[in-house]
C-alpha cells in the first residue's frame, strides 16, 4: 500500500510541475501572433510577448489558495500558533522568489532558469552559516562547489553571442541571483516558523498564499497592470486558460509535494524534485526547441548529480547548530 503511494505522489509530482514547465515556458516565452493593416491596405503580422509577471504569480497564489483551503476543509488541520509576523515575511520572501524567477524568463531560456533555480542549497547554506550559525560537513560544502561549477558551465556565454544578448543575459541572470537570495530568506523563516509552532503545510500553504494573494491583489491596483494585462487577454483569450491550469498544476503539485514529506521524509522528496528538474529541461529542449551545447549538458549534470548526493547523503548526516 505504502508502495503504491509513493508511486501516486512520485507520479504526481512529475506529471503536474512537467505540464506546469511548459504552461510557464508557453505563457512567459511564447509568440503572440496578431494581423496589422497597413496604410496601403495589406496586412502584416507582428508578434507579442507575455510581459505580466504581477498578473501570472497573482493567479498562481489564487489558486494555490483555493485548492489549499479546499484541502484543508476536507482535512481538517488543527490549530495553527504561528505568529502573523512570520507569515507576513515568509509570504514576502516567497512573492519576491517567485516574481524574480519568472521575470527573468523575458531575458533567459527556461533551461537557464531551471538549472539557476537549482542553486537554492548555495543561498540557504550560507544564511545557515552567517545568520544561523550552523556547521556544515565537508562533503556539504562539496556538493555545493559542485553546484557552483556547473551553473558556471551551464551559464558561460559563448564567444558567438552578440552583445545584446550579453546584456540581456546579465539582467536575467541578477534577477535569479536575487530570487535565489529570496528563496534563502524564505527557508530560513520557514525552519523558524518550524521550530517554533510546527504548522502542517497545507496550513503554511493556505496562510503564505493568502497574503501573497493580498498583497499582490493591491500591488495590481496600485501598478494598473491588469488594465494592459485586460487588453492582452482580449486579444490572446487562449492565456487565460492556459494561466488557470499553471496555478491549478500548481497548487496540485504541492499537495503532492507535502503529501509525499509528510510520509516519505524529504530526502525522497528531493530525489523525486531534481530529477524532474532534469527531465523539464530536457523537455524544453525538445518542445520549444531551445539549443543546449555540449558544455551546458556537462554543466547541468553535474547540478543534478550534486543535488542528488546532497540529498541523498544529508540524511545521514545529523545537523550541527
Amino acid at each position: 500500500m505504502q508502495k503504491n503511494r509513493f508511486f501516486l505522489y512520485a507520479g504526481g509530482i512529475f506529471l503536474t510541475y512537467f505540464y506546469f514547465g511548459i504552461l510557464q515556458e508557453k505563457i512567459t516565452r511564447g509568440k503572440y501572433p496578431s494581423e496589422v493593416l497597413n496604410e496601403d491596405g495589406t496586412k502584416t503580422v507582428e508578434y507579442e510577448k507575455f510581459t505580466y509577471t504581477l498578473v501570472l504569480v497573482f493567479v498562481q497564489c489564487a489558486v494555490n489558495y483555493v485548492v489549499a483551503k479546499t484541502a484543508a476543509t476536507l482535512w481538517p488541520q488543527g490549530e495553527d500558533s504561528t505568529k502573523s509576523l512570520y507569515y507576513v515575511s515568509m509570504s514576502v520572501t516567497y512573492l519576491l522568489a517567485m516574481i524574480g524567477s519568472n521575470m527573468a524568463l523575458r531575458w533567459v531560456p527556461y533551461p537557464t532558469q531551471v538549472v539557476g533555480k537549482s542553486a537554492k542549497p548555495i543561498p540557504v547554506m550560507l544564511l545557515g552559516v552567517l545568520v544561523g550559525r550552523k556547521s556544515y560537513p565537508l562533503k556539504k560544502y562539496v556538493f555545493v562547489f559542485l553546484i557552483v561549477l556547473g551553473i558556471v558551465l551551464f551559464m558561460l556565454k559563448d564567444k558567438a553571442s552578440n552583445q545584446i544578448q550579453d546584456t540581456s543575459f546579465g539582467v536575467g541572470e541578477l534577477l535569479l541571483v536575487l530570487s535565489l537570495i529570496m528563496d534563502g530568506l524564505t527557508g530560513a523563516v520557514q525552519e523558524r516558523i518550524r521550530a517554533e509552532s510546527k504548522p502542517t503545510g497545507i496550513q503554511m500553504m493556505v496562510v503564505a498564499n493568502a497574503w501573497c494573494t493580498l498583497f499582490l491583489g493591491i500591488t495590481l491596483l496600485i501598478s494598473s497592470e491588469y488594465i494592459y494585462f485586460y487588453a492582452f487577454a482580449v486579444k490572446y483569450p487562449s492565456v487565460l486558460t492556459n494561466l488557470f491550469l499553471l496555478g491549478l498544476t500548481s497548487a496540485v503539485g504541492q499537495l503532492f509535494l507535502y503529501s509525499m514529506v509528510s510520509e516519505f521524509g524529504p530526502l525522497v522528496v528531493s530525489v523525486v524534485t531534481t530529477t524532474r528538474k532534469f527531465f523539464t529541461v530536457l523537455a524544453s529542449v525538445l518542445f520549444f526547441g531551445n539549443v543546449i551545447s555540449g558544455r551546458q549538458w556537462i554543466g547541468a549534470v553535474v547540478v543534478f548529480a550534486a543535488l542528488f548526493l546532497d540529498a541523498y547523503y544529508s540524511k545521514s548526516q545529523p545537523k550541527k547548530k
